[in-house]
């Protein structure tokens, strides 16, 4: 599929998403031809549409990124969402040798010295990762929301993702974190505890603070760095590092 041809297809996708609820766009994108996937953190964002996704048996595959680095809390929650809605949610770790490079690099926790060892950590834990999530998929589905950060304000239902050549779908764009927690409250879906502990943002746990009152919701994230929009590479190309070590440069 073309560039213009896949921008156009996202356009086109994204009107028609704003009209439906979440069980509706969710059921469209399931719908489509071509293998649809959701990548979940457990946020509670993610909970949200794992819930829709196991609750109405859709033809979406779940998927999360095991970074090595989580939080137990959020290790636990894997098990418990699979048991509570009877669905496989597969798991995608990094590659021992990635890891190891890294490490050979700038050390276990470099990622705190500097931005770019700290883009290269999320290299080697999330973006390979998620490369091999996402083969063969033709839409992926985020949790993604506006009112996240000042960095995510214009989020759309879909739009291309041309490096990755699929559609990305953001089916909860224009649900507020109040409408969110209502939601999980009146179907007792199941969340990472920490959110009730000052962690409205859950990323891995050397790289994830709670947040102080006032703060945005994702201050908590990366905390050590200057840059208001930082992120880990995964919704923002441009954050994601060009220096991702291999096994090959561990000497």
């Amino acid at each position: 599929m073309t560039t213009q041809s896949l921008e156009a297809k996202a356009k086109a996708l994204n009107d028609e998403l704003e009209g439906l609820d979440l069980a509706g766009r969710l059921a469209l994108v399931a719908g489509l031809d071509g293998r649809a996937v959701f990548t979940t953190s457990l946020g509670i964002e993610d909970q949200v549409i794992t819930a829709a996704i196991g609750s109405n048996r859709l033809a979406i595959d779940v998927a999360t990124l095991k970074t090595g680095r989580l939080f137990n809390e959020t290790v636990a929650l894997v098990d418990k969402t699979e048991e509570t809605y009877g669905i496989l949610i597969k798991r995608y770790h990094p590659e021992k040798a990635d890891i190891e490079a890294y490490v050979a690099q700038y050390g276990m926790n470099g990622f705190y010295e500097s931005v770019e060892a700290r883009h290269a950590c999320c290299g080697v834990r999330k973006l390979k990762p998620l490369a091999r999530a996402l083969e063969g998929a033709s839409y992926w589905i985020t949790g993604l929301r506006r009112g996240q950060s000042g960095n995510r304000a214009t989020t759309p239902f879909a739009e291309a993702d041309l490096e990755r050549g699929l559609i990305k779908i953001n089916p909860l764009a224009d649900w507020d974190i109040e409408t969110i927690r209502a939601h999980v409250a009146a179907n007792a879906i199941p969340v990472n505890p920490l959110h009730s502990r000052g962690y409205p943002s859950i990323g891995c746990e050397p790289c994830t603070r709670a947040i102080k009152p006032g703060e945005p919701e994702r201050a908590g994230r990366w905390w050590w760095e200057n840059d208001e929009k930082r992120e880990c590479g995964l919704h923002v190309a441009e954050a994601a590092s060009s220096v991702i070590p291999n096994a090959s440069s561990a000497a």
